[in-house]
């Protein structure tokens, strides 16, 4: 297999491309914070010159408790996505959590993720791959980076080679996560764009026990690293008020730090690929 390059709507995604970013907050809270959200989105990658592709899901089916904010579920969540790839002219993105969903999705959306925790489900993977569509898919935090060329394989025996693998670290010991960053050059070898998740892999799983901790001023140091190692584009969520963000409230990052982040994160890639 040759190196794959892509769209996403009209972001380049590839492994000769230029860094993009996936942007956004963790899942869909209102209508009127994910249009603002995207705007400003829109204008940072307009300034900083990166393509940027926004993300939010309707669902977040493995919250750590019964009682966590989940999103406004499939219908109005899709109207809401629809709603900021109108108004913002961004290029869309959200998790599907069942087969069922991915088609429904895929009529809305210009791509669609399979959650980590996911990754090995065929049936999800086969019916994402059939949409057509760009699929993300996030490396399990339970997999070796060579184990992802199955995840992948599953999206591309229905003939869509449009795939980029996500590393969101790797579990270590409870509640931690650890970033190899040579799992990025691993994925890369497999012939896929490689993105890396700066904020989900400052996380502390179920750290605070109804909930997952985590360490949001982590997140630049593991940005600039990844792009330094190779990485291909960047998933940051992010949020106006981080504290009160009703999904990842500790691993979020506010917005207004997202300029500053990627301009260096922007030149190191630059650097690292002529």
């Amino acid at each position: 297999m040759g190196k794959v390059n892509f769209k996403i709507r009209d972001v380049k995604v590839g492994l000769d491309a230029p860094l993009f970013v996936i942007a956004g907050p963790c899942v869909i809270e209102t209508k009127d914070i994910c249009l603002d959200i995207a705007d400003r989105l829109a204008e940072i990658g307009e300034r900083v010159g990166v393509g940027m592709i926004f993300k939010a899901s309707f669902d977040k089916a493995n919250r750590s408790s019964l009682h966590s904010f989940r999103g406004p579920g499939l219908e109005k969540g899709l109207e809401v996505l629809a709603a900021v790839r109108r108004k913002s002219n961004l290029p869309v993105m959200t998790d599907v959590h069942e087969p069922a969903q991915a088609a429904v999705a895929g009529e809305v959306v210009d791509c669609l993720q399979i959650p980590a925790f996911l990754c090995r489900q065929t049936d999800l993977l086969v019916a994402c791959g059939r949409t057509g569509k760009p699929v993300n898919i996030k490396k399990g935090q339970f997999l070796s980076p060579a184990e992802m060329n199955n995840a992948a394989e599953k999206v591309r025996s229905c003939g869509n080679e449009k795939i980029m693998l996500t590393e969101r670290g790797t579990f270590f010991g409870y509640n931690r996560l650890v970033n190899d960053m040579t799992a990025i050059y691993s994925m890369k070898k497999l012939g896929y764009p490689v993105v890396f998740d700066a904020t989900h892999s400052t996380q502390q799983p179920g750290g605070l026990g109804t909930a997952s901790g985590g360490q949001r001023e982590m997140t630049p140091i593991l940005a600039k690293a990844a792009v330094a190692a190779g990485a291909n584009g960047l998933f940051i969520e992010v949020h106006p008020e981080p504290k009160k963000a009703k999904s990842d409230a500790a691993s979020i990052i506010p917005i207004a730090w997202l300029e500053d982040l990627l301009k260096p994160c922007k030149e190191i890639f630059e650097v690292v690929n002529g």
